[in-house]
């Protein structure tokens, strides 16, 4: 799927929505990142599995997934060279519980999910890790007895720290040091015991000043009489720091023996997350998995765009490799846009493994492109006007296109004159069938409802439209042909039957009656429109002045000459007859008002200062003329052109 479709269907939201279902970062991302698979098999297997995990969440909707960014990041920590923390160990404790959990669970739910509990069983056994672990750890540091070196070592801290304690209280509550200090206490500083001296005693206190007071008014020390202590407790700390080190490169060595297994259970436990989530947004949405088919059939069953949630109007659409292109034909807000957005949206959520919201049954082929115009994609940087940048689009569409494409035209041909769109746009979707592209493609032009009438291979369809309430249903009825319903809405409105049988003439060169709606009286305004038109036509003559009725045109306006159909550029006009002198291919020809009609308009092709010379008189004129604007030259005129 190219990135136009990708976003003019906007995929990007519904993988939103289904990653907000995922515990882990990484499944999280995973599902923002899914692609379309042209593999069949690989759909079906994808849709079964998240049926499964649905049939699961229907008995419980706890799994047990751990958090796997901690495990990935200590791994990598660990092969790098680094112990293992404890605060880590602690979390990779927790995930191999999660793992045990997890392989419990999904072997009770076997009978729900065949296939998936399974996956579970790639988990292999980690319990003695789990348990050397444990032993050696606990209430997030290493425990005492994980060594014997280690349980003597912290003995002997233990009895040190208390003789030292009892050393230095003694100290702080002789005679010797009560007059100096600040307070009567003992306190500890970086790790070693002090007592607070007044500062202007620092020198009546032999000992090491381990810190200040923020005043100043206090000094920290360590008296001499405890230092000796206070260095064997020291060189104890630092023992039990080696040893503890010893003891955690131990652990992170037993994990680094289990690798292989722990990437197992750590991607293992990603797929499950992938499922469920999947699973919950299927429940969210009440959705189906449709039957995928390389068959060229397409058959939504009350389908709804997941977009719009109770707002969606079921849609019902069936296509088979007898018909294999659909126009859409109906007023405009009526529903064809979302029509085509549902179509393409769903097919793009089955081929990554998202069940839909339709009815069981539904089915879909396996596009190998999704090929979208919808809106107007206009880029100002490249200044290209809506009608160029879609046509850019489609340029592309029609190049890369073939039999196992799906295109999606919204209002194709329009931004443009509506002859020449229409039969551009009938020759796009011709050119494309021709290619063996499905095609889905809305319209508001009659001549290509008669097209698909008319064409092997094509279908009609139509937004339905209730006349009593004056509001489209949205609702999709193949093989019929819409309008625009505007004369139906203005009769309903109460305009006269009269206006609406004229404009019914001229727009599709047929008469028909209109029959007037119960209810609304119009023999008033049928009276006023008698009398008009027989004052008008009495006093035409007299009140309406030939020159008045003339089409004006201005210098420079590119005109269309309906006779023949060229284009022609107004060179001057119009005289007292409405007659335009026209050139037309090099030449000037005088045409009569009502023989032309404005193609472009002058403003639009030319600035306000250009010298129209250029286009209307030859090189030799304007020589001639630039000679004498500038002065005067014996012998030489400029004759008129």
């Amino acid at each position: 799927m190219n990135k136009q479709a990708y976003k003019a269907l906007e995929c990007d939201l519904i993988l939103q929505e289904v990653a907000h279902y995922a515990l882990t970062h990484k499944a999280n991302e995973t599902i923002q990142q899914l692609q379309p698979s042209l593999n069949k098999k690989q759909i079906e297997r994808w849709l079964e599995e998240v049926s499964e995990a649905v049939n699961i969440l229907e008995i419980s909707s706890s799994v047990p997934v751990h958090s796997l960014d901690d495990v990935t990041h200590m791994l990598e920590q660990a092969k790098k060279g680094m112990f293992i923390r404890p605060d880590q160990f602690q979390k990779l404790q927790s995930f191999l519980d999660h793992c045990s959990k997890l392989k419990r669970f999904m072997k009770d739910k076997r009978y729900a999910g065949p296939t998936i509990s399974t996956y579970a069983e790639s988990i292999e056994d980690l319990s003695d890790l789990e348990t050397e672990i444990q032993s050696c750890l606990r209430h997030g540091r290493v425990d005492d007895y994980a060594s014997k070196e280690l349980t003597k070592i912290r003995k002997q801290m233990k009895s040190h720290q208390t003789k030292l304690k009892d050393k230095i209280n003694h100290l702080a509550k002789s005679n010797k040091l009560s007059s100096y200090m600040q307070e009567r206490v003992v306190a500890e500083k970086n790790g070693r015991f002090v007592v607070p001296i007044k500062a202007n005693y620092r020198n009546k206190v032999k000992g090491t000043v381990i810190d200040s007071s923020s005043s100043g008014a206090t000094v920290f020390i360590e008296p001499e009489e405890v230092t000796n202590m206070q260095e064997e407790l020291e060189m104890l700390r630092l023992a039990e720091e080696k040893e503890v080190e010893q003891i955690l490169y131990y652990l992170t060595g037993f994990v680094l023996e289990k690798e292989q297994d722990l990437n197992i259970a750590v991607e293992t436990m990603h797929q499950y997350d992938v499922i469920f989530a999947k699973a919950h947004y299927s429940k969210s949405l009440q959705g189906t998995p449709a039957v995928v088919n390389e068959d060229y059939k397409i058959k939504l069953m009350n389908a709804r765009h997941p977009l719009l949630g109770n707002d969606a109007v079921p849609l019902n659409v069936s296509l088979d490799p007898n018909h294999y292109a659909l126009v859409i034909t109906g007023p405009n807000t009526g529903g064809k846009t979302v029509t085509l957005k549902t179509v393409g949206l769903l097919t793009y959520m089955t081929q990554v493994g998202l069940h839909i919201p339709v009815d069981e049954g539904s089915t879909l082929h396996l596009f190998h492109h999704i090929f979208v115009d919808i809106g107007d994609g206009q880029s100002i940087a490249e200044n290209l006007s809506t009608f160029s940048s879609r046509l850019v689009n489609i340029i592309e569409i029609l190049q890369e296109a073939n039999d196992h494409s799906l295109v999606l035209l919204d209002e194709l041909g329009s931004g443009t004159d509506p002859t020449e769109g229409m039969g551009l746009a009938t020759a796009i979707l011709d050119q494309l069938y021709g290619k063996g592209a499905t095609i889905f493609a809305t319209t508001h032009y009659n001549e290509m409802k008669d097209f698909a009438e008319e064409r092997v291979g094509f279908m009609n369809g139509s937004m339905e439209f209730d006349l009593e309430t004056l509001r489209p249903t949205y609702r999709l009825l193949l093989g019929t042909t819409g309008k625009s319903q505007a004369f139906q809405i203005a009769l309903k409105l109460g305009m006269h039957p009269e206006i609406i049988e004229k404009a019914h003439s001229i727009s599709y060169k047929e008469e028909k009656s209109y029959v007037p709606v119960d209810g609304v009286d119009h023999s008033a305004l049928a009276k006023q429109i008698a009398t008009n038109r027989y004052a008008r036509q009495s006093s035409e003559k007299e009140r309406v002045k030939p020159e008045d009725r003339v089409t004006r045109y201005d210098m420079g306006d590119n005109v269309t000459v309906l006779a023949t159909g060229d284009t022609g550029i107004v060179y001057k006009g119009p005289d007292s007859k409405g007659n335009y002198v026209v050139q037309i291919k090099g030449e000037k020809h005088t045409i009569n008002h009502k023989r032309i009609q404005l193609h472009i308009p002058a403003k639009e092709l030319y600035p306000d200062d250009y010298d129209f010379d250029i286009i209307f008189k030859s090189k030799e004129y304007r020589k001639v003329r630039k000679q004498l604007d500038r002065k005067h030259v014996e012998d030489l005129w400029l004759e008129e052109e």
